[in-house]
């Protein structure tokens, strides 16, 4: 990239230097159509200019034509109308500045593999069209054996993505899929490998999530003392298995961990007695909430109760975004 350089103690103005050198860099190649200029900040620092003079080259070059300005993004090198073709007007482009350049190295790549242009629009649109055509069914599929987790997973995909989601039971997932054109599939990594053997590639996309990391709840976990009682109370018995396993191999016999399934009612009482700390998933905590105040005359002491904050990890959720055609949050996000 070229090295911008100031020369102060020059005839020709420090303006026409950064102007020229500027104008020089684009004219070669070094900053090609659509590229990003440096903004005036990193200008100033590599040659030494006040901001506004930086400010003002550009304007100039803005009147040249060769770049342009999108407001709240930067400074552009212009593409000209016969570089960009119809996408050159596109209200989009202020929105995703850098989708220009995106789309042309795609398609450069494309046409550099002996694609012609019609073939290379035959294999985005086929792409695109495919896409869309999974996103309109999203099936949420786990075993039998746990129905909760499915559940769990249903709940927070609607919620953080706004669309109709359906739960199916993996030993009914190939009928199901027998009877569709197209579908997504989603589920946890723990069950990826039977859903592959199950999905046809070709008509059914699938899309493994990632489950949230626990990290704030292990660190409370780490720090809990000596002989405390944890209670862990899920919808999922397997997430409760797995959690249990966890924290015993963070804490081995240091604490006493009471599990139980938010229905079942027996189980919840024995543990509300015994736990000064409860950790419960998100869709069960109200209930676990409620419990606890029905039983408050007849507790010595009130558990502590943590919410965890997803069953989903947050960039599980972003792929599934980006993957739908939603678009992309920034993490920790809603």
């Amino acid at each position: 990239m070229f090295h911008f350089q100031i020369q102060p103690d020059s005839e020709i103005p420090a303006s026409k230097q950064l102007f020229d050198q500027i104008q020089f860099a684009i004219a070669s190649g070094q900053y090609p159509p659509g590229q990003r200029l440096p903004s005036t900040r990193q200008l100033a620092m590599l040659t030494g200019l006040h901001r506004n003079t930086i400010s003002k080259v550009y304007r100039q070059l803005e009147d040249t034509g060769l770049v342009e300005s999108l407001a709240g993004s930067g400074i552009y090198v212009k593409v000209q109308s016969h570089e960009g073709g119809m996408l050159l007007d596109s209200p989009l482009l202020v929105q995703f500045p850098q989708a220009r350049t995106t789309i042309q190295k795609s398609l450069d790549e494309l046409l550099t593999q002996g694609c012609t242009l019609s073939q290379a629009r035959e294999l985005l649109l086929g792409e695109i069209d495919w896409r869309l055509r999974c996103s309109a069914r999203v099936l949420v599929t786990v075993p039998q054996r746990d129905i909760p987790a499915g559940e769990l997973m249903l709940r927070e995909i609607e919620q953080s993505l706004d669309i109709p989601v359906e739960l199916t039971l993996l030993e009914d997932l190939p009928g199901i899929l027998a009877a569709v054109q197209f579908a997504t599939v989603v589920t946890s990594r723990y069950f990826i490998g039977e859903v592959f053997k199950l999905a046809p590639p070709k008509t059914v996309r699938v899309i493994p999530v990632d489950i949230y990391d626990y990290a704030k709840e292990l660190d409370i976990v780490k720090h809990l003392p000596k002989d405390a009682c944890l209670g862990l109370v899920s919808l999922s018995a397997g997430t409760l298995k797995v959690a249990e396993t966890i924290v015993h191999s963070q804490r081995g016999d240091d604490l006493l961990i009471i599990t139980a399934q938010v229905d079942d009612k027996d189980r919840m009482t024995s543990l509300i007695r015994a736990a000064q700390t409860i950790i419960s998933d998100p869709a069960s905590c109200d209930r676990v909430r409620e419990a606890v105040r029905g039983m408050r005359e007849n507790l010595i002491r009130m558990p502590e109760i943590i919410r965890s904050e997803n069953y989903i990890g947050e960039k599980s959720l972003n792929l599934l975004r980006r993957e739908l055609g939603l678009g992309i949050e920034p993490l920790g996000a809603g």
